[in-house]
């Protein structure tokens, strides 16, 4: 990657942030200037794209590490509940990332207009990558950070160009791990609508064979590709999905702790502290303060 060119969409973010703040004008795309190494941040990763231009950053899916850094980017192919740190950032030199979401139904099409699919079990069960970020992605991306700041052009433009990004994803270096999250019958299409049936579901009891007959597979089978997914059984995935939830909750100020406990799909209000506790470092009282005083990151990017 030439140094003009990533000097060139490094200022571009830089601007895009100074005029936007985090939240860009482009729906899924999240833009991240940060001056000094950050606490944990929990967060429910999206399937998304995520390029660091300067800085470091390490993100933990159950006991799996992924240190991505300048030019290299991380992606992740369906929600997953993960915690990551900042580990390199200054005043001199700051933090700059931005993530965009991806669309399964937009890799679904991309890979039907191109008239093939791989074989659903043509690669390992695997959610996060980490690689370098390609050459032929600083084009588009460099466009549609300079799309953001002309509303006439956004609407038009920016779905095309995000359509090519993920189009040079497909083609990179995870590619084959990217068609599969947009494969339906494939083993992870098959573990992303457990996953969405989990997440869309989450207050409600974990019944696991129902889970395991969405996806198709016998309990034996859905134990051991759920775990090679996500790093976690089905049940810690809940309680992931479920706790940060509840954090979104107290950020909104949606109730007391008990009647946020009970909505989020926890009996009992002591197990939920316990939880809340042993998650997030703080009892929920003092986290939702924390959080709605600034003091906590939540979002991604």
């Amino acid at each position: 990657m030439e140094d003009a060119a990533l000097d060139r969409i490094r200022d571009l973010l830089l601007r895009q942030h100074a005029l936007h703040g985090a939240d860009s004008p482009l729906e899924g795309l999240r833009l991240t200037v940060a001056y000094q190494p950050s606490d944990l941040i929990h967060s429910v990763y999206r399937a998304s794209f995520c390029a660091v231009l300067q800085g470091a950053k390490v993100s933990l899916l159950g006991d799996r590490a992924y240190r991505y850094d300048t030019g290299k980017c991380l992606i992740a192919s369906m929600d997953l509940p993960v915690t990551a740190r900042i580990v390199e950032a200054s005043a001199e030199r700051p933090y700059l990332a931005f993530s965009l979401a991806i669309d399964p139904a937009m890799i679904a099409d991309l890979v039907l207009a191109e008239g093939g699919e791989p074989a659903a079990g043509a690669t390992p069960l695997t959610t996060i990558a980490v690689g370098d970020l390609a050459g032929d992605l600083i084009d588009p991306l460099t466009r549609l950070l300079d799309v953001l700041d002309r509303p006439r052009d956004l609407p038009v433009l920016a779905p095309l160009i995000r359509r090519e990004i993920v189009w040079r994803l497909l083609h990179g270096e995870h590619g084959l791990m990217l068609r599969q999250a947009g494969l339906a019958d494939s083993r992870m299409g098959r573990i992303a609508r457990a996953v969405g049936r989990i997440r869309d579901s989450y207050a409600e009891p974990l019944r696991v064979p129902e889970l395991a007959a969405l996806a198709g597979m016998s309990l034996a089978s859905f134990h051991r590709h759920f775990r090679a997914a996500t790093a976690m059984t089905p049940i810690s995935f809940q309680k992931h999905i479920r706790l940060h939830a509840a954090r979104r909750m107290l950020l909104a100020g949606e109730g007391d702790i008990a009647a946020i406990g009970y909505a989020a799909g926890y009996e009992s209000p002591s197990q939920f502290s316990r939880d809340y506790r042993r998650q997030f470092g703080e009892a929920p009282g003092r986290d939702g303060a924390a959080i709605r005083a600034g003091m906590v990151m939540l979002a991604e990017g």
